[in-house]
């Protein structure tokens, strides 16, 4: 059969030119000829041309067990064919069974979710619940953080792009984040006495009414760059927060259930317990599907009625609850931890070996490659990064960029992951280091 469809153009170019029609143009794409994804399974993925790729990028840090891991797929398929759909205005066995088990991996007393469809709509429950909850309105986010795609979300994200539109930021105070490799405070850690946490106490007292709903943030910036705190950050942030009367919100969306390695959620590494987790991506293994979990108490604070007519449905929350089945019974948490590090340290070398690699950070098998121009002056590198990711997916790779200067490599492949796909990582990224021409 012809690759080429009537139109003369091939079943990618067809696609390509569509989307261009009929989609916003602010649905953004990687590379300047998009890639056509067809097919996919476990740690590969074929485009429409059956090219095949390892995928280290994961969909977003979506796919956390696998493309089309029949662990979860079967489930999914059988729960299909039995009942689909009825909205939270009904019970089911499924979403009783997904909060039980999310009940039992939660850190603390977490233990009521709210189920929705996405880490934008988790976080504006948890805002919600917040406000409700203490009684105050202000509510604290950290510079370079992203929180999602709504209003509401993009007041509390901290990145220029992706605040465009007229957000309106009543309420919202952002605090200087822990950027170590880009200290905004000019300080280097450890000497600089985490200088950056202290000012969240400070921005509470001078950019708020010093009472505050909420604290928010992600434990590791995803969008951000793969940004991570210092291990005191979070615990001096934790007290201020209390001390101004607020709740302690984690944004799990991108670190939870196990991305970091050896615990479910990434604020566990830093020993706080949060009042709220918000959670989605990983989760589900690729389906749409959000949680915001919190105490009872705090969950009976909420006022008025609520619903969600997609959360919780009964297929989502199966897939759920199969991905949390298959990270417990493989122990992915654990392979995400030694895998992961395996992981830094081919990752480290690959710094020794290219000038172009400023700065490797992250947890586990959420991995960031920081590209600079010059280590000494550290300008960004964004050309390079961009020549980095169309090189790497000619070559079979497939990873992520972000960061407010559009020149981190985001790597997060999937939490089952062997050495072996490691080490084949690492040889395509090697080789397509080598292949940047400045």
């Amino acid at each position: 059969m012809s690759s080429k469809t009537q139109s003369g153009l091939s079943r990618s170019e067809e696609i390509i030119q569509k989307h261009r029609e009929f989609l916003w143009p602010s649905v953004t794409n990687f590379y300047q000829h998009p890639l056509v994804a067809d097919r996919a399974h476990m740690q590969y993925l074929w485009d429409l041309e059956g090219r095949k790729y390892l995928d280290f990028f994961g969909g977003i840090l979506t796919i956390s067990v696998g493309h089309t891991n029949p662990k979860v797929t079967s489930k999914i398929k059988a729960q299909v064919d039995r009942l689909q759909h009825t909205s939270t205005l009904y019970p089911t066995e499924a979403i009783v069974a997904l909060a039980e088990k999310v009940a039992q991996i939660a850190p603390g007393k977490l233990q009521q979710s709210f189920f929705t469809n996405s880490g934008t709509e988790a976080n504006e429950a948890a805002i919600l619940l917040a406000r409700m909850a203490t009684g105050s309105f202000d509510v604290v986010a950290l510079r370079h953080g992203y929180s999602g795609g709504s209003s509401l979300a993009k007041s509390v994200t901290a990145q220029a792009p992706w605040r465009a539109g007229g957000v309106v930021s009543v309420g919202m105070a952002h605090a200087i984040n822990p950027y170590c490799y880009r200290c905004p405070l000019g300080l280097k850690y450890p000497d600089c006495g985490v200088a950056c946490a202290n000012d969240v106490e400070n921005l509470i007292q001078t950019g708020t009414s010093g009472h505050i709903a909420a604290f928010i943030a992600e434990p590791i910036q995803g969008v951000g760059g793969f940004i991570t705190p210092p291990p005191e950050y979070f615990k001096i942030v934790f007290k201020a927060v209390k001390k101004y009367g607020g709740l302690f919100i984690s944004d799990e969306v991108q670190t939870g259930f196990g991305r970091t390695g050896k615990h479910w959620f990434g604020i566990e590494h830093w020993e706080v317990v949060p009042d709220v987790i918000t959670c989605a991506k990983g989760m589900g293994n690729g389906v749409p599907i959000g949680a915001t979990v919190t105490t009872a108490e705090l969950a009976a604070s909420y006022r008025g009625l609520t619903i969600s007519t997609f959360g919780g449905n009964p297929v989502t929350s199966v897939a759920a609850r199969a991905t949390i089945e298959v990270i417990e019974e493989e122990n992915l948490r654990e392979n995400a931890a030694s895998v992961g590090a395996y992981f830094r340290d081919k990752l480290e070398a690959l710094q020794e070996k290219y000038p172009l690699i400023g700065e490797v950070r992250g947890k586990g098998l959420m991995q960031g490659l920081e590209l600079v121009t010059d280590r000494a002056t550290k300008e960004p590198a964004a050309e390079a990064t961009a020549q980095l990711l169309k090189r790497a997916r000619e070559n079979g790779l497939l990873i992520g960029k972000g960061g407010l200067y559009g020149n981190v490599i985001r790597l997060s492949p999937m939490l089952n992951i062997s050495k072996s796909d490691v080490d084949e990582a690492v040889r395509l990224l090697d080789k397509s280091l080598s292949e940047i021409r400045l």
